[in-house]
Formats: structure tokens, C-alpha cells, sequence
């Protein structure tokens, strides 16, 4: 299993709770990336909204790509996932910015491509936002350009979103053929794009038995379309850790107890735009990307047992969010990933 965790662009993830001692800044990101980075976590996530979905509108939030950048400068090993939406980029342009930053990073560049859900993000900020299918075909040709760019000396396309005529892109990125392209959905349109044209699948939260039945309709689904295998299946989690079970739900009850929240502003949004396999209750909302559903909340020995049956379940990442931050992958890296090697160790030996 891989570690990774959501960069806290946001100011945190909690939307019934105001302050979460996570400010949205660069030198707090730094802080939090460069540190999980000795505590031995594999990649960050780095959201893209240009307006902040947890703690409202009005609210600070740190741009991506620009971040990205930033932190290639001044990490080493750490894996830099970014969300990239085409509805905002222009696909030619996006995979010269994203072959720098890889040369900068040296080869830890990845990204996450989001076909986009937030209709009223899209009016402020200038984003071609069409219907769900249209989304998805847009999507397909953006994927089709940066692969052709990162690919061929020279490269032309006549799509129906982007054309493009003789084009060089010099240097090419420095993972070969590609910076890996992770890729979630849940709908019809949404999966035939990423079993076709991604490298890896990403998932909101969900049970064992949730993750796993879909892992294994993508498996299928690239095997018909003759793709190599998928080279990752990742999946969103919130993880909340105490010494005790009680104090564990004590802080889960906290945290859910809905209030009249400026961060529920995108709910209609995403929850109408999108097509969604699972209902969200509010519950699920209260935190980012349906984080509760994997249910990491308890001991460290409860917590790395539900690890290990998302582990047998095909999951090989997590990507994390908790809160405070800094201060809950540092628990989590000192009590959760030992139990869960040392689990694994003693279920290999009986």
C-alpha cells in the first residue's frame, strides 16, 4: 500500500467546522508536504477549484498548478499529483507546463484529470461547462493532444474541442511515454474515457465491497478496450485515529454534525452536475470527496485492519485527508503504517 494525502489548499476539510489551525497558504503546504515527505508518504494530491468548495466561496484557496511548481522545487522524492480540468486549459499549452514541471520535479510530476462538476465555478471563472457526455468528449480530445505532444516530434490534431497543426514540444516530459494520467468517474461516459486514454483509476470513498466491484468493472473494461493493465487503483479516505475507539467517534460525531455551513454552497452543484454511483447524504458531505464511507476511524490497529482488506480488495493507494493536517499524518505515519506492516507480517507467517 501507498500513502498519500490531499495537499490542504482549502484551509482545511471539514465543512461544519470553522477553523481547523490549516491555513491556506503556501508556507503551510510547504510545511505539510515537505514533512510527510520524511514520514514516508508516496504522493500528494493537489486539488484544482479556483473557488474554495469546504469552507465557502468567499473563503481563501490556493491555486494548483502554480503550487505544483512551487513544490517540485523544493521536495525530493514525494509523487505530485494535480488536478488539471479541460474546461479551463488549453491541452497544448497544459502539457508543455506539465513537461517542466516534471523536468523540475525530475519525474514526479503526475496528473488528475477532472472532467468538471461545479456549474457556477465555471460562470465565474470563465469555463466552457456543457452538458455531462459533452464534458467527457471534451476531455477524451485534451487527452488525445497531450499524449500526441508528449509522444511525437511533431504533432497535429482536428478535433471537434481542439485543433492544433505542426506542433513541437521540446523537451518532452521526463517519464516516458507519459507523466502518469489518473483519472476518476462513475458514469457510462466518465469510465469508457479512462479505460481508454488513463493510466491509473482514482476513486471517492467507498466500502470494501463498494471499491471492489468497481475496481474489477475497470479491470474488465481495459482488457476490452486491450490497454495495458491500469498501473494504480487509488481511493479517497478521511482518517480519524485516537488511542481509543470512543475517542475516535467522539471526533467523528463532531465533525458531521451538520450546521448551516457556507461550505455546502456546491452541493446542488455536485451532487445534479455529476453521475454519482452512490447517493450522498449530508453525513457523506461534511467531508471532502465522501472521505467517512472507507470508515477509517478508530485505533491504529482497527484502522490498519480496514487498510489490509482495501488492500486485498485491490487497492494499492490511499490518498488521505484528516485534521488538523500536519498534525494527523504524523500520528498516522507513527502508529498507523506500522501496524499495518506489522499485520501484514503476521498474517504472512501463520
Amino acid at each position: 500500500m501507498k500513502y498519500g494525502f490531499w495537499l490542504p489548499i482549502f484551509g482545511g476539510w471539514l465543512r461544519n467546522v470553522a477553523d481547523e489551525n490549516m491555513p491556506p497558504t503556501y508556507e503551510y503546504a510547504k510545511k505539510v508536504i515537505q514533512s510527510a515527505e520524511k514520514w514516508g508518504f508516496d504522493t500528494t494530491l493537489i486539488a484544482e477549484l479556483y473557488l474554495n468548495d469546504i469552507k465557502g466561496t468567499d473563503a481563501d484557496s490556493i491555486e494548483a498548478w502554480s503550487t505544483a511548481a512551487a513544490l517540485a522545487a523544493v521536495t525530493e522524492k514525494i509523487e505530485i499529483m494535480t488536478a488539471v480540468r479541460p474546461i479551463y486549459h488549453n491541452p497544448a499549452v497544459t502539457a508543455k507546463m506539465a513537461a517542466n514541471i516534471d523536468h523540475i520535479s525530475n519525474g514526479r510530476f503526475t496528473l488528475n484529470v477532472v472532467s468538471g462538476w461545479w456549474e457556477e465555478e465555471a460562470r465565474q471563472y470563465g469555463g466552457d461547462f456543457t452538458e455531462h457526455d459533452e464534458r467527457y468528449d471534451r476531455t477524451n480530445e485534451f487527452l488525445e493532444v497531450m499524449k500526441g505532444l508528449w509522444t511525437e516530434d511533431t504533432f497535429s490534431y482536428n478535433g471537434k474541442f481542439y485543433k492544433i497543426e505542426n506542433t513541437q514540444l521540446s523537451p518532452k516530459p521526463v517519464q516516458r511515454p507519459n507523466p502518469i494520467l489518473y483519472a476518476g468517474g462513475e458514469s457510462e461516459k466518465g469510465k469508457q474515457v479512462i479505460s481508454s486514454l488513463c493510466d491509473a483509476y482514482v476513486m471517492h470513498g467507498g466500502t470494501v465491497e463498494e471499491v471492489e466491484a468497481k475496481i474489477a468493472d475497470m479491470k474488465h473494461r481495459r482488457r476490452e478496450v486491450g490497454g495495458e493493465p491500469l498501473k494504480s487503483f487509488s481511493l479517497a479516505a478521511y482518517v480519524i485515529c485516537r488511542d481509543t475507539e470512543e475517542e475516535a467517534l467522539e471526533e467523528l460525531k463532531r465533525i458531521t454534525t451538520v450546521k448551516d455551513s457556507a461550505g455546502y454552497a456546491g452541493l446542488e452543484d455536485f451532487t445534479s452536475k455529476s453521475q454519482l454511483e452512490q447517493q450522498i447524504q449530508l453525513q457523506d458531505y461534511s467531508v471532502s470527496n465522501r472521505g467517512l464511507r472507507p470508515n477509517l476511524v478508530g485505533t491504529p490497529e482497527q484502522i490498519a485492519k480496514r487498510i489490509l482488506e482495501f488492500e486485498e480488495a485491490g487497492v494499492d493507494q490511499l490518498l488521505l485527508q484528516c485534521s488538523p493536517q500536519l498534525e494527523e499524518l504524523e500520528r498516522f505515519s507513527k502508529h498507523v503504517m506500522p501496524k499495518v506492516e506489522e499485520l501484514r507480517k503476521t498474517a504472512t507467517n501463520i
